[in-house]
């Protein structure tokens, strides 16, 4: 069967290509990168496209040539300078569903959410909610699933956070400890995909794909650091809700610099009316539970890339801040002393002010751009670049620097490795 696969390099959309490619099906994988799921799932064929953007029944035709069933593993959690929440997975979807009844497509299989509803207190599970509508009003072919946290073998958004809250050290932050959640394993979620593409659950059904007994989100941090084998925390702190509403807020603005911080706005709000289901549909489909959470734990035990991920993607945020300020600073300096920099240039160089003012720019301007996610990795390299550059003229013009007792030259080294460092985490999932 052809398989038309929305979202095909996310994290539910490539375990589920992998299946479905593992059981024979031809996957045609939709994403932005094209380039990027080529390397990530190379057994499928890759169109790129932005979701948001296909808009009308006509604008889908032509993906939709030759495909058998639809894979809608694609979505948005907030707006933001590449997001369009209700772009992505209400006005897209409607329009696909549209096409694929105009065209030969007769089975589609969607992946929503628990407690989603034309009047949820977040776009996420308003838009999910009118999507899911018009399929279920539709002639196809349909099956939704809804998923609870997924967890794998990679981890975004809510995993993503989890895990990141896990490895804090000596003490245990933890806002919302008791909302209740239900898990759900990824490789339960992709089989579940691949036997609806397979027609092996009845049509219309909707399933909420969630182990049986919630936890509180303070046991699944428990449970984690315990696997990451980190030690217990000497204390745990709860974060006022006032914090957290803060700390969502620097996410939601962050969003629309292109940052995708699992910890925003639409997070609170989901984690505080709790994200949980009813399993006892796919127990009847399936004949057994999907499995519980200390289940997935053991069957990947964590390992040192695991903790290595926690660890870095706690810090990434302050190191992305720390050397954004060192950078516009160090310019911002520059500019306000071009004088006495000039003067340490004046015997070496003509017009050393010239040279001082175009790199405190240069230096302000990298600064600026890590901050803006699309240039944020180029902006790394730029730094580590303009670094060494620094560094070579300066060793020919001013060798003595090299020596000068606060670090003149020397300091700026850990700096561009940092920036290197940086630029490495900084690629796209």
């Amino acid at each position: 069967m052809k398989v038309l696969l929305l979202g095909g390099y996310g994290f539910i959309g490539l375990e589920a290509g992998r299946t479905l490619l593992a059981r024979g099906h031809e996957v045609i994988a939709l994403g932005r990168n094209a380039r990027h799921g080529q390397r990530v799932l190379p057994a499928a064929r890759w169109r790129a496209a932005d979701i948001a953007t296909l808009d009308s029944p006509t604008r889908w035709a032509p993906l939709l040539e030759g495909v058998d069933c639809v894979v809608n593993a694609s979505g948005a959690l907030q707006d933001g300078l590449r997001d369009d929440v209700a772009a992505v997975q209400d006005i897209a979807i409607r329009t696909l569903i549209a096409a694929c009844e105009q065209s030969n497509v007769k089975r589609f299989v969607q992946i929503s959410a628990p407690g989603v509803s034309a009047d949820a207190t977040t776009g996420f599970l308003r838009t999910k909610a009118a999507a899911d509508a018009a399929l279920a009003e539709s002639a196809l072919d349909w099956v939704i699933f809804r998923p609870g946290l997924v967890w794998g073998r990679t981890a975004t958004g809510g995993t993503a956070l989890v895990r990141m809250l896990a490895a804090f050290p000596i003490v245990q932050p933890i806002m919302l400890a008791d909302a209740r959640v239900q898990t759900v394993d990824i490789d339960d979620v992709s089989r579940a995909v691949a036997d609806a593409v397979d027609g092996a659950l009845p049509k219309g059904s909707d399933i909420d794909l969630v182990e049986v007994a919630p936890l509180t989100l303070g046991e699944i941090v428990a449970r984690v650091r315990a696997w990451h084998g980190f030690p217990p925390p000497r204390a745990t702190l709860a974060a006022p809700p006032l914090l957290g509403a803060l700390i969502a807020g620097i996410g939601d603005a962050a969003g629309w610099l292109g940052w995708r911080s699992p910890l925003r706005t639409t997070s609170l709000r989901a984690l505080a009316r709790g994200v949980v289901g009813d399993p006892s549909r796919w127990r009847t489909l399936n004949g057994k539970d999907a499995a519980a959470f200390p289940e997935s734990l053991a069957r990947r035990p964590a390992t040192k890339q695991d903790r290595l991920f926690a660890r870095m993607h706690l810090v990434l945020p302050l190191m992305i801040v720390t050397l954004s300020a060192f950078w516009i600073v160090s310019g911002a300096i520059g500019l306000a002393q071009r004088d006495a920099a000039a003067a340490i240039l004046a015997g070496s160089l003509d017009h050393p002010q010239i040279f001082v003012m175009a790199g405190s720019l240069a230096d302000i301007a990298l600064g600026a751009a890590l901050l803006w996610r699309p240039w944020a990795r180029l902006a790394c390299y730029g730094m580590a670049g303009l670094t060494a550059l620094y560094l070579i003229a300066g060793s020919v013009v001013t060798p003595a620097l090299w020596l000068d007792p606060l670090g003149a030259f020397v300091k700026t080294v850990p700096a561009a490795l940092l920036a290197l460092v940086c630029a490495a985490m900084l690629e796209e999932r």
